[in-house]
């Protein structure tokens, strides 16, 4: 019973369940699996059969697609609250992505019939769920425009403001990341290599943009100044 209670504590603070009465929550929670995932462990892999909804309800998961030449694409990370797997529910065709734990995670799961019907029967839900695939979409061109018009050190500097936005905290030198994300996942975000990243940084902190120190990047003011005219208001990372 506690458990149940905390997971329905827990769903209404996700963003897309919000707006439900607590006997539509109870009816969500009904229907919902839910399955812990260790750090490092595949929940699902591009091209296999798209069979549900996820809910993160704790940890972090990793969405990445391979390239023709298999180099890992992260489309993006899914915080708690987030959902994926969405586009299943449409087409009923195979995961378009690959969902991997990045810490230990709790994973609600909502079969495609299941999730189907509560759609259907909740306009409410429906329209959430429209904003959603909307603002993926949005994401999603502006990393094809990225990649088609920046260069490596405009796309760099796109992905710090937004880590900055999300993980960011003030300190006396600049915005701090606090976030684990490695040399090698920024470049498997921005299209890039690992060693390009990393001469980026390197000459980004001898320009005075940024600093490093002890593993941690910290942003000048100044640089997300010159460099926040690259993210769209509209799309700024939401608490999904």
């Amino acid at each position: 019973m506690t458990e149940f209670k905390n997971t329905l504590e827990i769903l209404k603070k996700v963003a897309f369940f919000s707006q439900l009465e607590d006997e539509e929550l109870q009816s969500v929670l009904s229907k919902l699996r839910v399955n812990e995932f260790s750090k490092g462990e595949i929940l699902f892999r591009e091209g296999e059969p798209g069979e549900a909804l996820h809910v993160l309800l704790e940890g972090l998961i990793k969405l990445s697609k391979l390239s023709y030449e298999g180099k890992e694409q992260i489309l993006h990370y899914v915080h708690p609250g987030g959902i994926f797997a969405e586009v299943v529910l449409f087409d009923g065709g195979p995961y378009p992505a690959t969902a991997e734990a990045v810490e230990n995670c709790r994973v609600g799961i909502l079969n495609n019939r299941d999730m189907a019907g509560l759609v259907l029967s909740n306009s409410r839900l429906a329209l959430d769920l429209l904003k959603i695939l909307s603002r993926r979409l949005r994401a999603a061109q502006l990393t094809i425009r990225d990649l088609a018009l920046h260069d490596a050190d405009r796309r760099l500097a796109r992905l710090l403001v937004k880590l900055a936005e999300r993980h960011g905290s003030s300190t006396s030198k600049g915005i701090k990341l606090n976030t684990l994300i490695t040399r090698e996942e920024m470049a498997n975000i921005i299209g890039t290599t690992r060693e390009t990243v990393a001469r980026i940084l390197s000459r980004f902190q001898k320009e005075g943009r940024l600093h490093l120190y002890k593993g941690k990047i910290i942003l000048t003011k100044e640089f997300l100044d010159e460099f926040d005219e690259l993210i769209d208001p509209e799309t700024k990372l939401p608490a999904e």
